[in-house]
């Protein structure tokens, strides 16, 4: 075969799966694959599946059967691919199926299945150091472990992906690096526990660029945060040691902005859950943080109707939201998992009342972020350009991740470029967006 073959790809889930196609396509175009644009152009399709709650596996066969029905050749992988039986179960024609992180065996499987030698040539060559990225050019995601070691007990992550492993800091501060050289102006640092960084390995030392660094939480960001661009983490859990972070925040050093995974705060209902961190006081500790750094954003996300869950529990919690007045909140309605030891909890919730209590719970939460964003009229903001159209730019502030929270609008600023930082006066607001014109 003289000219490259193709490979199409489709990616489900999280952040942290995307992470993995994007290794995966990088090893694919140093091999000189190419990716395809639709289905008809790719001589095999990989899907990186999702197997979280019992809708994204069901989100992922059809996605299979999609790839299966327009092409034909599929490669399995990602979260779903530890349940290969289920999956052939269905979909018997796929021709590889494995689990979560194993690159070398995808792009095995690739390579079997459409064979390529390719000719090296160091001058030819056009994949970039910092690999193929399938985020915009100017954000990209750092995942700094994989699997983790709680045992929440509606969760089957570490079923699927095991327990904690932190890679080596000098590691993600070079991927780090090599992402900012190559145009990168935000690492959205990611994992299932970002928070416990290193436990696994007792905060070992490790070097970057020649000097020694802890591979613990705070020295990973204290080093990102001599990169020059936005550090935002996610999935944080609020033990005591992230105390120490908020300072950086308020420095300036990083993002004041921290993605905590509440889910409830009910006592009762996070005993069930079986959360970390489940009897600290919270809002204490919000409070503390908020006086370090007033303009600190936090989201998280709940889940209603979780088995056993009483009327004052919810009630509980909506008390806790009113205290905590959080800036942006995802909330899901229990659904059980299979594997999940929640599934042997009696009381289970009816479905009516499930949606009853995410509707109040949504509707309480949407008049807090409505009052927290009209706070920010009149102000400046810095903001992160995403994407220009006909109409005017879309940007992110520091309260926005991408895809997850809201947008600035800049209406009629079609001159400006993504990627790019501007300071912008905002004018106007409603529950999850703002528009604002840039300074001058």
């Amino acid at each position: 075969m003289s000219e490259s073959p193709k490979i199409g790809f489709v990616s489900l889930g999280c952040p942290k799966a995307l992470v993995d196609s994007e290794r995966i396509i990088t090893q694919l175009r140093t091999d000189g694959y190419e990716v395809a644009a639709d289905y008809s152009g790719a001589d095999l399709v990989v899907v990186n599946t999702c197997g979280f709650i019992d809708s994204a596996k069901q989100e992922s066969l059809e996605a299979i059967g999609e790839a299966l029905a327009e092409n034909g050749r599929v490669v399995v992988t990602g979260c779903m691919g530890g349940e290969e039986e289920k999956i052939r179960e269905i979909h018997p024609q796929v021709l590889s199926v494995t689990g979560p992180h194993q690159y070398e065996q995808v792009v095995g499987a690739v390579h079997e299945h459409v064979p390529y030698e390719k000719t090296h040539n160091p001058h030819l060559d056009l994949v970039p150091a910092q690999g193929i990225k399938l985020t915009p050019k100017h954000y990209a995601y750092l995942k700094i472990s994989e699997g983790c070691n709680h045992r929440c007990s509606f969760c089957i992550i570490p079923s699927l992906r095991g327990d904690l492993v932190s890679r080596p800091i000098g590691e993600v501060l070079d991927e780090a690096q090599r992402l900012v050289d190559a145009g990168v102006k935000e690492l959205l640092v990611i994992s299932q526990d970002t928070s416990a960084y290193g436990v696994d390995i007792k905060y070992r030392t490790g070097f970057w660029q020649g000097r020694p660094i802890k591979s613990r939480m705070q020295e990973l960001c204290e080093a990102l945060g001599e990169l020059g661009v936005w550090v935002r983490l996610h999935y944080v859990y609020p033990y005591p040691h992230v105390d120490n972070i908020i300072p950086l925040m308020a420095e300036g050093r990083i993002l004041p902005y921290l993605d905590i995974p509440f889910q409830h705060a009910s006592r009762s209902v996070l005993k069930a859950m079986k959360r970390p961190a489940h009897a600290e006081n919270v809002l204490e500790r919000i409070t503390r943080w908020r006086e370090i750094c007033p303009d600190i954003t936090l989201r998280s996300t709940f889940i209603v109707g979780f088995p056993g869950e009483t009327e004052q529990d919810f009630a509980e919690l909506l008390q806790w939201l009113e205290a905590a007045q959080l800036d942006r909140v995802g909330c899901f309605q229990y659904s059980a998992v299979e594997g999940a030891a929640a599934n042997t909890l009696s009381d289970h919730v009816p479905e009516a009342v499930k949606q009853e209590r995410w509707e109040r719970l949504m509707a309480l939460q949407q008049s807090i972020s409505e009052q927290k964003l009209q706070n920010k009229i009149g102000k400046t903001l810095q903001v992160l350009i995403d994407e220009v159209d006909e109409e005017g730019a879309i940007a992110r502030s520091f309260a926005d991740a991408p895809e997850i929270d809201g947008a600035v609008y800049l209406n009629g600023e079609t001159q400006l470029q993504p990627g790019e930082r501007v300071e912008v006066t905002i004018e106007h607001a409603d529950e999850y967006d703002l528009w604002g014109v840039p300074k001058h």
